[in-house]
């Protein structure tokens, strides 16, 4: 496995002259912006918290690298990486990716990179890619640009997690109930009930309406991950709290 090269140490490739479409653009403003999708401190430290120990389940092993891809503020990546050989965490918004680089300082195992630096890493080099709760906000080309390039960073026996992809017939309303059931479950209750209020009249609420989210069926998802050469399953537990949605593992085809 190519591993004696660090991405840091490589030139990152050139941003193409089409950049991503101007959907993703203006969704990684809104990330790049502080906003009101996590209703208290508490809310996103559960959040991350959750989605740590989803992934750490996920590793292979203590040696393992890995790439979290959309991250976001990843509050708890340290578990991750203590479980792990390295942590690539991989963040758009620009900010967010500042804070990230400033937040694991020291820690050795762990590099912030923006998405751009993924063209720089050798092939077959990862164990694990995690990407939860992003592919609602990517047009379908989009997405399968994206596989491709997951299917080559992959080492052989590597798999891709895909958590949070929204089913056709999951409503806002079903979100919401959702995020109230976790809120009570979790001691936040009071501060989701003013949050829904608040997001309400936040630039999210408009972009979903301008811009919709991505959703796919189960048949339709797992279609999608073969066409990009993949062997996938469902699996029984969403990576999120939101159990109406789904999480997928696929491992290239190249393995079987």
């Amino acid at each position: 496995m190519p591993r004696d090269t660090d991405p840091k140490s490589q030139t990152a490739a050139p941003r193409a002259a089409s950049p991503a479409s101007r959907r993703i653009d203006d969704w990684v403003s809104f990330w790049d912006r502080p906003h009101a999708i996590y209703v208290s401190e508490r809310h996103a430290d559960i959040h991350y918290r959750d989605i740590a120990a989803a992934i750490t389940r996920y590793l292979p092993g203590p040696a393992a690298w890995v790439l979290d891809y959309g991250c976001g503020e990843a509050l708890h990546a340290d578990t991750v990486a203590a479980a792990a050989g390295r942590l690539f965490l991989c963040e758009a918004a620009p900010s967010v990716r500042r804070k990230l680089a400033v937040r694991y300082d020291g820690v050795g195992k762990i590099e912030a990179i923006a998405p751009e630096s993924l063209a720089a890493m050798p092939d077959h080099s990862l164990d694990l890619i995690v990407v939860n709760s992003v592919v609602q906000y990517l047009s379908r080309s989009e997405l399968l640009a994206l596989l491709g390039q997951w299917r080559r960073l992959l080492a052989p026996g590597g798999m891709l997690v895909i958590g949070d992809v929204i089913p056709p017939d999951v409503s806002a309303w079903q979100d919401l109930m959702a995020l109230l059931r976790y809120a009570r479950a979790n001691g936040f209750l009071p501060a989701a009930l003013f949050g829904v209020l608040r997001t309400a009249a936040s630039p999210y609420r408009k972009l979903r309406a301008t811009h919709g989210l991505a959703r796919y069926g189960e048949a339709d998802f797992m279609a999608l991950l073969r066409s990009a050469g993949f062997s996938a399953e469902r699996q029984a537990v969403n990576i999120e709290h939101n159990q109406a949605r789904m999480t997928f593992t696929a491992r290239p085809l190249d393995d079987y």
